[in-house]
């Protein structure tokens, strides 16, 4: 097996909602913000090559909204998904799954394209399959208000009107072993109904991909959860859970949203879970 890290792109979002309740001066000491209270962002997507699959998770926000969507957004720095794939000798048609962690826009946007004459939508990935599972699907295409901005049709729709989409199967508790994917699955409630936090063995270590359930290093304290959780109070309990099993087993939390961390590892300490190490993915994905 290997491992790619898929830079899909830059992006900035306001600090209080990405903090929440958590004071700005608390948080701005990792997650320093701008004049405008906006924080750096990245969408740090995973590519893993498993023998005859390709297999990628999230793809970013890509790139058919109009110029005033991603003027919400912020975008800066120079990547995007395809330059990302062909440094590491990949193309987008080489892809045989796409794994989407979740179906917010900034997850799975890059699912879906425009075709050649920007008169209907396609896959991007005209040879993978696209994975979620079905009480996600179902709540994400039937958006309570608070998510529906986040849940956009034209990134959703054509993923199963393509007939390439594909659901996992769900677990009685809160994970799946060995998935249709062949790696392990966290389901968190929290963020949104059903996220998918894959557990990949690698070598002799475990790598989770943190998708919403841990932002950045910076929202390692229990209580620093996202003002966009539905589901604040089981968050928290998703979190604990989760970062003592990984401090545990020493896992390898590879951050999606940390523009400035890529890989940490966590410990147990008097203060509850704390960051241990941080790692490049250079240096894990030797």
């Amino acid at each position: 097996m290997n491992l790619f890290p898929i830079n899909a792109g830059n992006l900035k979002l306001d600090g209080g909602a990405m903090f929440g309740v958590v004071p700005k001066s608390i948080w701005q000491r990792t997650n320093p913000a701008d004049a405008n209270n906006m924080i750096d962002i990245a969408t740090r997507c995973l590519l893993i090559e498993d023998g005859n699959r390709l297999i990628l998770v999230d793809n970013g926000m890509g790139n058919k909204q109009s110029d005033k969507f991603y003027s919400y957004y912020h975008p800066w720095g120079d990547f995007n998904l395809d330059k990302s794939l062909k440094a590491h000798g990949f193309h987008r048609d080489d892809i045989t799954d796409v794994f989407v962690t979740h179906l917010h826009f900034d997850h799975c946007g890059g699912s879906i394209q425009w075709n050649k004459d920007k008169t209907a939508y396609e896959p991007a990935f005209k040879n993978a399959h696209f994975w979620s599972n079905k009480d996600h699907w179902k709540w994400a295409t039937e958006p309570n208000r608070r998510e529906r901005a986040s849940f956009l049709k034209e990134n959703i729709i054509p993923m199963e009107e393509s007939g390439q989409l594909k659901f996992t199967s769900l677990p009685e508790d809160n994970l799946l072993k060995n998935s249709e994917l062949s790696f392990d699955i966290f389901f968190a409630n929290g963020h949104t109904d059903k996220q998918m936090i894959p557990l990949i063995k690698y070598q002799d270590k475990t790598i989770a991909f943190m998708a919403d359930l841990l932002p950045t290093a910076g929202h390692l304290p229990i209580p620093y959860v996202m003002g966009y959780d539905t589901r604040p109070l089981l968050t928290l309990d998703e979190k604990e859970i989760f970062l003592n099993m990984a401090a545990e087993h020493n896992f390898y939390l590879f951050l999606e949203h940390d523009a400035h961390n890529e890989i940490i590892t966590v410990q147990k300490t008097e203060k509850g879970v704390r960051l241990k190490n941080i790692y490049t993915t250079q240096d894990i994905f030797n």
